[in-house]
């Protein structure tokens, strides 16, 4: 893969359904149009402080296998593998989940028998489970016509990719590059389209509607239906778990560092031109969200004006501004970007992600069969078909979106240690090659783990139902983690014994 496809892989990685349907949460939370532009803005600036700091490590190791490998290198073994075995668990496979469920209810637009209440095989209703501030269950298991939807197009896309990393490649450069069309297009609509009293409710005469309720001693609800009072670098803290989720996976095409040319030039160019482009179409997006609907709305509206971004139908903000811009068909014309958006996505993430896995066995911390390159098409076809199957049942499951909603914690986590791993690196490999070295350093990476840090720790103060069972998740990796080593260990053992004893 050259530059290009390396850039399609960081652009279609991050561009999925959440820049579409994410606003209206944060919104909810923030009831302020300055601090939902903000709350956008420290997520941009802290993708791409992350993306020009992976840059570094990414040149210095282009390797198969990418965070892990920083991880193990910089921090040792046991936090590379806690690292795959929650990107195995939940953050790459529950991310494809869901995104591939959300192709399958966009395409309902088109088909309507496809949709997550049309069961052809229900096997029953997992009910809640309180523990603590945690909310468990709540699902349904059995296969529906939009997870079976999901299903296939995971399994397609991953027979692709066993055909080779030139396939799956030419697979995303063309989505990504229609990805980025559609961006641009929702963004050229609020150029050509505005509404008088949208621009009115969320501007005002010299913006002074924008600025309100965003200042140093505006006193804001910690979260949707709390009671407590928080201050502004909480509350933008606190909506990050949104932000943060729609601009992640930036960092994959670091796992296919051993199938792109020239990596030490091309990864960290194609992670800051990928993080700097789409990041740039999402607070436009943004802004144009706020050009043609107010942002406050009433959720028992009839009219899309009406409901304003807030109470958007089932958090449809761009497919509303479309139907207000294009009344009849808008709708459709979104529901095309969000498959076009949902499809590359999907097909990106299984890409990078069996490369993980792949380097994780080869380490000799996961199956021996991954570990195995195809003679043919030289990519890891066992891998791909092992994530895609767990994939596929938590597509049966139901449990993804639980899932995910813990996991961005554990992913927040994993930045701060990789990052932290760039100072250490330089500190005991000082004489390793680096042709490439962050910008910025070191206070810019250390602004990231910072700001992270700060992050992290109001999401434990304020969401701990997103927070504590994340780490459990990635704590529950510690003894998967002494148990592999165990059967590599003797497994090396026995195969030194057979050597000894055929000598």
């Amino acid at each position: 893969m050259g530059l290009f496809s390396a850039t399609a892989i960081v652009m279609g990685s991050m561009i999925g359904s959440g820049i579409f349907i994410v606003p209206a949460d944060m919104s909810r939370v923030l009831q302020s149009p300055a601090l939902l532009i903000a709350a956008w803005l420290v997520t941009a600036v802290m993708t791409i402080i992350g993306a020009l700091s992976y840059g570094e490590l990414a040149a210095m190791m282009p390797k198969a296998g990418g965070q892990y490998v920083y991880l193990r290198e910089a921090l040792g073994p046991l936090w590379g593998f806690l690292y795959g075995w929650t990107l195995f668990l939940v953050i790459q496979t529950g991310t494809i989940a869901a995104v591939g469920v959300a192709f399958g209810k966009f395409l309902g637009v088109f088909v309507p028998s496809i949709n997550t209440t049309h069961w052809l095989w229900h096997i029953g209703h997992v009910p809640a489970w309180h523990v603590g501030p945690m909310v468990l269950g709540n699902m349904d298991l059995g296969v529906n016509t939009a997870n079976l939807v999901a299903i296939l197009i995971i399994v397609f896309l991953t027979f692709l990719n066993t055909h080779g990393v030139k396939t799956g490649a030419a697979v995303q450069n063309l989505f990504t590059s229609a990805k980025v069309l559609a961006l641009a297009a929702v963004v050229l609509v609020g150029v050509v389209v505005r509404d008088p009293a949208a621009i009115a409710a969320n501007f005002g005469a010299g913006w002074k509607s924008f600025w309100a309720g965003a200042g140093w001693n505006t006193l804001h609800v910690s979260q949707f239906g709390g009671s407590e009072y928080v201050g502004l670098l909480t509350i933008l803290a606190v909506v990050q778990v949104g932000s943060l989720f729609s601009a992640d996976a930036w960092n994959n095409v670091t796992f296919t560092a051993g199938e792109i040319r020239n990596p030490k030039r091309n990864l960290p160019l194609s992670l800051a031109i990928g993080t700097g482009v789409v990041l740039l179409l999402y607070v436009l997006c943004n802004f144009v969200y706020l050009s043609v609907l107010p942002l406050a709305g009433d959720p028992h509206a009839t009219t899309i004006a009406g409901r304003g971004i807030q109470f958007a139908t089932e958090d449809r903000v761009a497919t509303a501004v479309m139907e207000r811009a294009f009344a009849g068909y808008g709708a459709k014309l979104m529901a095309i970007a969000i498959l076009i958006s949902t499809f590359g996505c999907v097909n990106g993430m299984l890409l990078a992600g069996a490369r993980v896995y792949y380097a994780m066995s080869r380490d000799g911390l996961f199956f021996k069969s991954v570990g195995k390159l195809s003679e043919r098409s030289k990519t890891p076809v066992n891998s791909l078909w092992v994530q895609c199957g767990w994939t596929c049942l938590l597509c049966l499951s139901g449990s993804y979106a639980q899932l995910l909603d813990y996991v961005i914690f554990a992913v927040l986590i994993f930045y701060i240690l990789t990052i932290a791993g760039l100072f250490i690196l330089r500190r005991t490999r000082p004489e390793a090659p680096r042709p490439y070295r962050a910008i910025g350093y070191p206070v810019l990476p250390a602004l990231y783990v910072v700001m992270a840090a700060w992050i992290c720790f109001v999401l434990l103060r304020y969401k701990p139902q997103y927070t504590w069972p994340g780490l459990f998740l990635v704590l529950l990796g510690v003894p998967v983690y002494l148990v592999w080593r165990r059967q590599d260990a003797a497994a090396g053992a026995e195969a030194a014994e057979l050597e000894t004893t055929g000598t």
